[in-house]
């Protein structure tokens, strides 16, 4: 009998194990006022449990990264659900912080953000389609701020705006390439200022990621007033202060700044929260998801998006600086297959013992363990298991990880939930008891330029940054307006530490190559793209929806 389907475990056992939300949130210590049920299984918790949660003292925090993705498969989500699980199995009060699914990857080829086999966050299939309507709510206010410019240009444009240097974008929750590059506003004198246009995937947008780093309601529309939106015809910026709608934007999102309240599927609490992609965005959930977990917990589980030179990177020298607390142990993911196919073993030859290929392929892992010792944080190798893995491969991956002097364990968590991962929820438990030592690995105060060097050098390996025209210009914009002192957020591969998608494993001594600069003032960091990373992805060739399917009664099929 082969193994079923995540949809079908999740189904299963929704039907037979999920605790009604109200009971969730009483292992919190949280009553009926603290949360606002949507249904019977997800919640928001309310302004007053957020007040009531933060007068608690914080519970020491855990990030989940892990080495670059590839085709084989890595599960960092799931190893961070099943090693929450397995923290609360062997009597840790434990909090999970995850990010929340875009509909790109759940339509597209990646997958939903819920974990995988016996290591889910439920209900799986609301989660991962509409949720509390978040993504909704982003969507909205992003394209409410477009049209707002385009009618303030079409109204007489007292600030002068050049059509030609609005860099605010409009922004779909779907994989969209038609709309990458677009032109509005055709029609004639009734049809406003036409004029270029770009479309974002929702979690490559600002808003995004001022949700996520926004501490309150106040705080939020602060943000949202300081974001960049275009340059006048004399080159003077504008932000949306300037239009006066910060409180008309920040009243949309009202709701959706109230962190998401969920469970696993061994009903362990799950603070559900927040979007932004690793590669094009800063990778994280939101900071009021992460705190609250912290606080209503012993521990807080949390992950990073895609691989720790991305995600990782991103938490410790954007978020940890405004979360105010450090992790207490960072848990690297990897699997012996994608160390393989880092190695040179073929993605169809993958469940072949191949003791070379993974010598080869643990470079990978090495240089994440490298990079995130830069923090001066202990940390944890999870071996994420796969059938497939022999004997002799997971005792090769420990006696190399050995080497490293880190430590490492297998977590067998995907087809045997928590039972499968006590041993690493002991080993990360006592990692946490370890010395640490936090260092940031660069400081605001040097300029974009050194921030960018020291990225790509420390983190990716690279020995040289090349910057195209349109790059150099923006730097002196930053230079000019004193925004040189921001955190610094690349857009870049998920694949691999450089960014060129197709260089596996460690490469060294390459050329990164930045091709725009983008002030997020609202975030507060700058975004620099580099390569051919893009903010609005397209859709394979057979998109995932080509499986999915609904029946009359209600019954979902296909999702993963």
């Amino acid at each position: 009998m082969s193994f079923p389907s995540d949809i079908e475990i999740a189904q299963i056992n929704e039907h037979d194990n999920m605790k009604n939300i109200e009971e969730i949130s009483g292992l919190l210590g949280l009553d009926t006022a603290d949360i606002e049920p949507y249904g019977h299984f997800k919640a928001k918790i309310s302004s007053n449990g957020i007040r009531k949660a933060m007068k608690q003292e914080n519970g020491k925090l855990i990030l989940v990264t892990s080495i670059n993705p590839t085709p084989a498969g890595e599960g960092k989500s799931t190893v961070a659900i099943g090693l929450a699980d397995a923290m609360q199995a062997i009597g840790e009060k434990t909090v999970l912080a995850l990010r929340e699914p875009s509909l790109g990857p759940v339509m597209g080829m990646k997958g939903g953000a819920t974990g995988g086999g016996y290591a889910q966050v439920v209900p799986m299939e609301d989660i991962n389609l509409h949720f509390t309507g978040d993504m909704h709510a982003l969507t909205s206010a992003t394209n409410t701020l477009a049209a707002l410019i385009d009618n303030y240009l079409h109204q007489g444009n007292e600030l002068n705006i050049d059509p030609r240097r609005i860099i605010w974008k409009r922004a779909l929750d779907i994989n969209d390439r038609s709309l990458r590059n677009t032109v509005v506003g055709l029609g004639g004198p009734t049809s406003s200022i036409p004029r270029e246009e770009h479309f974002e995937i929702t979690v490559a947008s600002e808003l995004m990621a001022v949700l996520c780093l926004s501490q309150d309601l106040d705080d939020l529309k602060e943000r949202i007033a300081n974001i960049l939106i275009a340059y006048t015809y004399d080159k003077k910026p504008v932000f949306v202060r300037d239009l006066n709608v910060e409180g008309a934007l920040t009243m949309l999102l009202k709701d959706a700044l109230k962190p998401n309240l969920v469970q696993t599927l061994e009903n362990t609490p799950a603070i559900v929260h927040g979007g932004p992609f690793a590669n094009i965005a800063h990778g994280c959930n939101s900071i009021l998801a992460t705190k609250l977990a912290m606080k209503l917990g012993d521990y807080a589980v949390t992950e990073a998006g895609f691989g720790a030179d991305l995600g990782g990177e991103k938490f410790l020298d954007i978020v940890t600086p405004k979360l105010g607390h450090t992790p207490d142990a960072i848990v690297i993911v990897a699997t012996i297959r994608a160390l393989k196919y880092n190695g040179g073993q073929k993605l169809a030859e993958l469940k072949a013992e191949d003791l070379n290929a993974l010598t080869i392929g643990f470079k990978n892992l090495k240089r994440h363990v490298q990079n995130m010792r830069y923090y001066h944080i202990p940390v944890v190798v999870a071996i994420n298991k796969f059938d497939t893995d022999t004997d002799n491969e997971i005792k090769l991956l420990r006696t190399l990880c050995e080497g490293l002097g880190v430590d490492v364990e297998v977590a067998d968590i995907h087809h045997h939930g928590s039972k499968g991962g006590k041993e690493l929820a002991r080993m990360v438990v006592r990692a946490t008891d370890k010395e640490s030592n936090y260092t940031r690995l660069y400081d605001d105060a040097q300029t974009t330029v050194e921030k960018i060097d020291t990225i790509a050098s420390e983190i990716y390996g690279a020995n040289n940054v090349e910057y195209s025209r349109k790059a150099e210009n923006q730097l002196k914009i930053l230079k000019d307006n004193v925004w040189d002192d921001l955190p610094v957020c690349i857009a870049k591969t998920q694949y691999s530490l450089s960014d060129d998608p197709k260089r596996l494993g460690s490469p060294r001594d390459f050329t990164l190559h930045v091709k725009e600069i983008v002030p997020k003032l609202g975030a507060g960091f700058v975004v620099v793209l580099t390569g051919n990373v893009l903010t609005m992805p397209g859709l394979p060739k057979k998109p995932a929806a080509l499986n999915m399917n609904i029946d009359n009664d209600g019954t979902i099929s296909g999702l993963f």
